[in-house]
């Protein structure tokens, strides 16, 4: 019998003949209540074919959910293998196993801190670690090789000092700037973070709702769990968000994203460039990631080695030829201002102002890829001399993203001459434990911060600030002591060696 997208059938395949389609040679899955011929899906997943293998004829929606948009199937599987709806009632439910651990984290769920006692970003974390689910926790918190660049980005703000002037009327504080010629209210926007049902079943669009609600851009992800159409649908009013891109090996593919976003209305595309691979995330890659890549973008390829973790699971597709010579491509397909994400020295923004580009990232991937990569707050201590020495501070727009937890982080990146930071992390560990009042806090924790700093340190408004304002001294040494910051040894996990195996009981 063939079952196509076609059939105006209004009898529902069974459970039993879906459950036969359990091989290599026919490979069906339900999900959400439909079936899917995915045979000859299975050598281009990005996941890999093993894991949908592991769900051949079967229910595979639980699994599905957390890593793909909802548009996944309708975008990137023929029609004709979409097979219509499955009597549920049919389908053998697995019993599953109870898992100790499970048992274990929602017990700490009940017992967690109610949220009005987060009183800073590092809380969110620390709770965020306890009540999450260890692959999603290993995910989100995970940093390359030693995890040195990721501890690094938060603790090289420690080593800058305020010089701060006093009797300044600050009475009223107007810390609200424009980025990319949008006015926010405070110099941040959420940054790209990939897989955001990991960690909430709503995924970015809690992102987007708080961005809203704090008049904040949202970078949109090319990984994100959410649609990329959902998340600009989830957007009201005139609610300004930007691209982050992942280059796909496919030019067509890209064109067509890059293409699709400006139609519907972003106002900036931020290009990868320090993602030529992914790095090494071991604490990710030890949890034994069991889900399925993302499928924002379609890709040609081959199994993926499953023991690399998420990470590599869903970047098969990333171009590693992406260079210089393709920026004329980008400017002659799109008028969205162009921004290349995770420059990490001087010359590279030089050659950036030289491409024509309207700005740049200063970020090491949030200490995910090169593990000894600079700190963007160091990378901008370094480039903006460089650029008023030659007159060219005002040529490009200058952000930077890693380790920000603090407004006063905020304020040095900006004294130092940063247009605005992105903040990732934080916000994805306030979503996971506390949903969207979760981010509503941590933004407003981060408003209150701002505006009592400002006054603290002299600066009614933001054009206030500037380098005099700070002392950078003990930026550049890698030996300098910082004094030890004891919220962050309570949210970080550290690493750990192989573990024996647990002998068999006789």
């Amino acid at each position: 019998m063939n079952h196509t997208s076609n059939d105006t059938q209004a009898v529902k395949l069974s459970g039993e003949e879906v459950g036969k389609h359990n091989s290599r040679e026919s490979c069906w899955v339900i999900i959400h209540g439909r079936a899917y011929d995915v045979t000859e899906f299975l050598p281009e997943h990005p996941g890999g074919a093993k894991i949908i293998l592991k769900y051949a004829g079967k229910d595979a929606s639980d699994e599905y959910d957390p890593i793909h948009p909802p548009d996944t199937l309708d975008k990137f599987l023929d029609k004709k293998f979409h097979l219509g709806e499955v009597d549920m009632n049919t389908v053998e439910q697995e019993t599953k196993e109870e898992d100790p651990e499970e048992q274990e984290r929602q017990e700490r769920i009940k017992r967690m801190p109610i949220l009005e006692q987060c009183y800073n970003l590092m809380d969110f974390e620390a709770v965020a670690r306890r009540v999450m689910k260890r692959t999603a926790w290993a995910y989100y918190s995970s940093g390359a090789d030693d995890e040195i660049t990721m501890r690094e980005n938060h603790s090289a703000f420690h080593k800058i000092w305020f010089r701060p002037r006093v009797l300044v009327d600050v009475e009223k504080v107007d810390f609200s700037t424009t980025m990319l010629g949008t006015k926010v209210d405070i110099p941040f926007y959420v940054t790209a973070t990939a897989l955001g049902k990991l960690g909430n079943p709503e995924g970015e669009v809690i992102l987007t709702r708080g961005a809203k609600k704090h008049n904040v851009i949202q970078m949109i992800p090319t990984l994100a769990s959410c649609s990329f159409d959902e998340l600009v649908d989830a957007a009201e009013g005139n609610q300004v968000q930007w691209l982050q891109l992942y280059v796909n090996k496919n030019r067509d593919i890209t064109k067509r994203i890059v293409e699709h976003a400006e139609k519907r209305g972003c106002k900036g595309l931020f290009i990868t460039v320090d993602a030529p691979q992914l790095g090494r995330r071991e604490k990710d890659m030890r949890s034994k990631f069991s889900d399925v890549g993302s499928n924002v973008q379609s890709t040609g390829g081959h199994d993926v080695d499953r023991s690399q973790g998420a990470a590599r699971a869903i970047s098969s597709f990333i171009d590693p030829a992406l260079s210089w010579k393709d920026i004329p491509w980008f400017q002659s397909i799109t008028k969205m201002p162009i921004l290349l994400k995770g420059v990490q020295r001087v010359e590279d923004v030089i050659r950036a102002i030289e491409a024509g580009v309207q700005g740049v990232v200063l970020s090491n991937h949030g200490g995910r890829q090169l593990d000894f990569a600079r700190s963007g707050i160091e990378v901008l201590a370094e480039v903006m001399p460089v650029l008023r020495e030659r007159g060219l501070e005002d040529k490009i727009e200058i952000y930077i993203d890693g380790g920000v937890r603090r407004a006063t982080d905020i304020i040095k990146a900006l004294c130092l001459g940063a247009k605005g930071v992105g903040i990732g992390r934080p916000f994805l560990f306030a979503m996971s434990a506390y949903g969207l009042p979760g981010v509503d806090r941590a933004m407003q924790l981060l408003k209150d911060e701002m505006e009592m700093n400002m006054r603290l340190i002299g600066a009614a408004k933001i054009e206030d600030l500037d380098p005099t304002m700070v002392d950078t001294r003990n930026l550049s040494s890698h030996t300098t002591v910082v004094p030890t910051d004891t919220l962050s040894l309570g949210a970080y996990d550290a690493l750990i060696g192989p573990k024996e195996k647990v002998s068999a009981k006789l």
